[in-house]
């Protein structure tokens, strides 16, 4: 089979504008914008029928601060603003819903959430990649994309009936990907395809997520002053509702070993560590540089949908410090994790032997690997070969107007405590 023609953006600072793109842009007529963190509440409420949100665990000051930054960032569209306010709401009505369902169903707290397997990383980095493979074994417990964006449902789905909640998301992300159809080559987005757990972070109002969406420099500062123990152990109590809802109650056999991953996770092994003692960590590194080409151009070729101008450069200096933050928690905190319940696993190893690295991550985590259950792994390789959507190429230095040898200085620190191949 041929490979796919290499990918080049080359209207990242002037994207080409469709009438389907201004009409993003611009956001659905009838929602209200701008909202307060009260009003963003009361329409949660208002969507749900629901007016409990459990104790305060500090998400309505985060709720507020969120917003006060969204307001900051004079670039976002209209639209670009709407995309915010819709998942603070989604993510209130979320919190509602697991608020009552433990209301009336209090046994779900009992639901072991046992030696969870966390894989951080540096966006770009593999970690996707990882999880979607290691998902394949059906002996763990792993979060899809729609699971991860409506945890409870609203009403009980009828028996041989597609949820609701697949549908919204897959309507949801094919709009979107026909909006920017080269991002399928740089990070599909499929309703049923596994994703990061740092969507159940949203519930508590702590998900660095926010950023993507956003420039958002107040947020961020607030996010890393705060303790971020509290939002990991709200997110065990939605991993326990999952669960439950899944079967695993206490006393039943099931899947209760969750797989999970997220680049946040490399900021937070602390609050990790206080959250699930028992969790495995495993940690991918990769040389920032290169994370940046892959990262910012996704950034900027996204940032068409909703922001007015795009400015690359001041996009890669943001993620610049972004990146360098994360990273250095990340050395700070790598201690939280005894050896015998972590790994470090560099990007140029992994590819280079990914088998290996599955065996080695197996071991680790103290979980055997059956025949077939190998198999299955291998058939996550043979079915998803790297760039099957088409290589993009990346400009860091021109587009983005990036100094490579200064932000390889930037970042020396990492190179120092982490061994990553510097790519080119």
């Amino acid at each position: 089979m041929n490979s796919p023609a290499p990918i080049r953006i080359d209207d990242l600072a002037e994207p080409v504008l469709t009438p389907a793109l201004e009409a993003w842009r611009a956001g659905p007529p009838d929602f209200p914008c701008p909202l307060s963190a009260d009003q963003v509440l009361a329409q949660a409420c208002a969507e749900t029928g629901l007016s409990d949100f459990g104790a305060d665990t500090g998400f309505r000051e985060r709720l507020a601060v969120i917003l006060e930054s969204l307001y900051e960032d004079a670039g976002l569209t209209r639209g670009g603003r709407i995309f915010v306010l819709q998942q603070a709401v989604r993510a209130m009505a979320n919190r509602l819903r697991v608020e009552d369902l433990i209301k009336r169903h209090p046994e779900i707290l009992a639901v072991p959430i046992d030696k969870p397997i966390f894989i951080a990383g540096l966006p770009r980095s593999g970690t996707t990649h990882l999880v979607n493979w290691l998902s394949r074994d059906d002996r763990l417990n792993a979060l899809t994309l729609w699971e991860s964006e409506e945890p409870v449902p609203s009403a009980p789905v009828p028996p041989g009936e597609v949820d609701p909640r697949l549908t919204r998301s897959a309507d949801y992300w094919g709009a979107f990907g026909a909006l920017v159809p080269h991002m399928s080559a740089m990070h599909e987005m499929a309703a049923n395809d596994i994703h990061e757990d740092n969507e159940l972070l949203f519930m508590d109002m702590n998900c660095y997520n926010w950023e993507f969406s956003a420039r958002l420099p107040r947020w961020t500062d607030h996010y890393l002053a705060h303790d971020r123990a509290v939002s990991y152990a709200y997110e065990k109590k939605v991993l326990q509702v999952i669960a439950w809802q899944r079967g695993g109650k206490p006393g039943e056999a099931g899947r209760r070993r969750w797989l999970l991953k997220s680049p946040q996770h490399m900021e937070n092994l602390t609050a990790i560590k206080s959250a699930f003692p028992d969790a495995t960590m495993v940690i991918t590194h990769r040389d920032p540089v290169d994370v940046l080409r892959s990262l910012a151009t996704m950034l900027a070729y996204s940032d068409r949908t909703r922001r007015d101008p795009v400015d690359p450069p001041a996009l890669a200096r943001l993620w610049t410090g972004r990146i360098e933050k994360l990273l250095r928690e990340c050395v700070a905190q790598r201690e939280s994790f005894r050896t015998d319940q972590s790994i470090d696993i560099l990007f140029h190893d992994y590819m280079a032997d990914q088998e290996g690295m599955a065996r080695t991550v197996y071991a680790l985590a103290g979980l055997d690997l059956p025949p077939e259950t190998e198999a299955r792994l291998k058939g996550y390789l043979a079915e998803n070969p790297r760039h099957a959507h088409g290589k993009v190429m990346y400009d860091l230095e021109g587009a983005f107007q990036v100094d490579v040898a200064a932000l390889r200085e930037q970042f020396a620190f990492y190179y120092e405590r982490f061994p990553v191949q510097q790519e080119t």
